[in-house]
C-alpha cells in the first residue's frame, strides 16, 4: 500500500514539472507581439517657430516624423528674442526662424552658445508700399521703415544699397545703421527703425517698408507679385534649424534635420510659397 502511494505521488510531481516547463517554453521562447520598451518609447522634440512659414514647415512634416518615432511640439513666437532664450534654458530642444547673421550677433550680445545645424531655406526680403507702386515713385523725402534688429537693419540696407537708393560706408557690411554708415542718400531717404513685427502694419504711415518675408506673408503679400523690389538669388540669409551644442547630434534633432531637408518639403515650398520662399538645401 505504501508503496502504490508514493508511486502515485512520484507520478504527479512529475506531471506538474511538465507543465511549468511547458508553460515557459510559450511565454518566453515564441512571443512574436511582444515589445521591449524602446521600441515603443517615443521621442518628443519642442521646436520653437514664427508662426508663417515655419512653423507650417514644421506642421508639414510632423505626421513623418511620428511614423519615425518623434513626436514634434511646435510652439509658437510672434518676436525673434524669446525663441533662443527659451532654447538657452532648455526649454525648447531647437528653433526654427532666424537667419545665421542675427544668431552669431545674438549669441555675441548674450552670451549664448546656440547653433546651427542645418540651412532650409531663404525668404527675399522685400520692400512694400501701400501708396506706391513701384520703385521709380519714391519721391524726395520718403520715408521708409526698415526693422530695428541689428543684423535685419543691415540686410535693408543692403537691399536698398543694391537698389541704387543709398550708398553705405561699408559696401558689404552686415551690420550698419542709417545714422553713422550712409554716405550717400540722394533722395533724402527719412528712416524709421522699428520692430520687424510690426512694419506691416505701419505702412499706411510711410512711403514703403523693409519687410522679412515671414512678417510679409502673415500680412498676405507675397515678395514676388507684391515687392517694389526685393533680394536676389545671392542672398547670404538662409534660415536655419537652430539647437544647443549638448543636444545637436541626437536623435530626435538629426531627424528633424532630415525631414526639413526632404523633397517632401522642397515641393511644399515652391507650390505654396511660389517664389517667396526658396529651398537652401
Amino acid at each position: 500500500m505504501k508503496r502504490r502511494t508514493l508511486a502515485l505521488v512520484f507520478a504527479l510531481v512529475l506531471a506538474l514539472s511538465a507543465t511549468a516547463c511547458k508553460n515557459t517554453a510559450t511565454n518566453d521562447s515564441y512571443n512574436p507581439k511582444k515589445e521591449t520598451k524602446a521600441e515603443t518609447e517615443k521621442i518628443t522634440v519642442k521646436v520653437g517657430a514664427t508662426p508663417v512659414p515655419h512653423a507650417e514647415i514644421l506642421n508639414l512634416v510632423k505626421p513623418t516624423l511620428e511614423k519615425e518615432g518623434i513626436i514634434l511640439e511646435i510652439k509658437e513666437f510672434t518676436d525673434y528674442v524669446l525663441p533662443n532664450t527659451a532654447l538657452n534654458d532648455k526649454q525648447l530642444d531647437a528653433n526654427f526662424f532666424q537667419h545665421m547673421p542675427y544668431l552669431e550677433k545674438f549669441n555675441e550680445e548674450n552670451k549664448m552658445n546656440l547653433v546651427s545645424v542645418a540651412k532650409i531655406h531663404v525668404e527675399p526680403m522685400g520692400a512694400y508700399s501701400s501708396k506706391i507702386k513701384s520703385k521709380d515713385e519714391i519721391k524726395e523725402g520718403a520715408v521708409v521703415a526698415i526693422p530695428n534688429d541689428a543684423t535685419n537693419e543691415g540686410r535693408a540696407l543692403l537691399l536698398l544699397q543694391a537698389q541704387g537708393l543709398i550708398k553705405l560706408k561699408d559696401a558689404t557690411g552686415l551690420n550698419q545703421t542709417p545714422k553713422g554708415d550712409i554716405i550717400e542718400n540722394p533722395k533724402n531717404l527719412k528712416f524709421n527703425e522699428l520692430e520687424a513685427a510690426t512694419l506691416p502694419r505701419v505702412l499706411p504711415d510711410v512711403d514703403f517698408a523693409i519687410i522679412n518675408t515671414n512678417y510679409a506673408l502673415e500680412a498676405g503679400f507675397n515678395a514676388v507679385n507684391d515687392s517694389l523690389f526685393m533680394e536676389g538669388g545671392e542672398s547670404l540669409y538662409a534660415n536655419i534649424l537652430v539647437t544647443r551644442d549638448d543636444n545637436k547630434d541626437s536623435e530626435g534633432i538629426q531627424k528633424l534635420i532630415k525631414a526639413l531637408q526632404s523633397e517632401e518639403v522642397k515641393k511644399f515650398l515652391e507650390e505654396k510659397y511660389k517664389g517667396a520662399v526658396v529651398p537652401a538645401f
